[in-house]
């Protein structure tokens, strides 16, 4: 069994903010692999369904990015899942954009979801970061994660999220090193 968190804000505004493209790689699983439709639960939109063999929950926490561990801390302890079998799709401003790095446990580099998480469920779990780099103008952080894509670079988002869907079932195996090689390679 596994569980799949997107990060991301629920607001209708922030739908295609760079902070949101863990909603974004969710929402192309669900579509790809027929999972069943969203439903509202554990503070989140739950979907389940089989991904080779895989008993697979995949959800977008509606709780805002900075809380996003209550929604998966309640998930986990009522289908009983580890940590371990958590994987998280989330932005990173320190991964150059486009670019895909995968990991187990870590630091959470001042990402606020990924920090929210560590608080309500501890450090081992894998993630997926999707690299949307650094802001080339004298903008904070803080905006421009919250803002939109540019229009080149959503041109390159459905070649990102193609990527990560081609490679999916590496990842269900856990080979977060191959996984990494291969999305960065195709």
């Amino acid at each position: 069994m596994l569980l799949f968190v997107g990060l991301g804000n629920p607001t209708p505004n922030s739908q295609n903010n760079r902070h949101n493209i863990g909603f974004k790689i969710v929402d192309a699983i669900n579509l790809k692999f027929g999972l069943s439709k969203q439903k509202p639960k554990f503070k989140g939109l739950l979907t389940t369904g089989n991904i080779k063999e895989t008993k697979v929950y995949a959800i977008k926490p509606l709780t805002f990015m900075n809380s996003s561990g209550i929604c998966i801390r309640e998930l986990l302890e009522y289908f009983k899942i580890d940590p371990e079998d958590v994987i998280v799709f989330h932005d990173d401003l320190d991964v150059e954009f486009g670019k895909i790095k995968a990991k187990f446990g870590g630091s959470n580099a001042g990402h606020n979801g990924i920090a929210s998480i560590d608080k309500f469920i501890g450090k081992d779990y894998s993630r997926v970061r999707i690299g949307i780099g650094k802001p080339k103008d004298k903008i904070s952080t803080a905006d421009y994660v919250l803002n939109d894509f540019s229009e080149e670079e959503k041109e390159n988002l459905e070649t990102i999220t193609n990527k990560i869907i081609d490679s999916l079932s590496i990842l269900i195996d856990k080979k977060l090193d191959l996984f990494s090689s291969t999305v960065n390679n195709n």
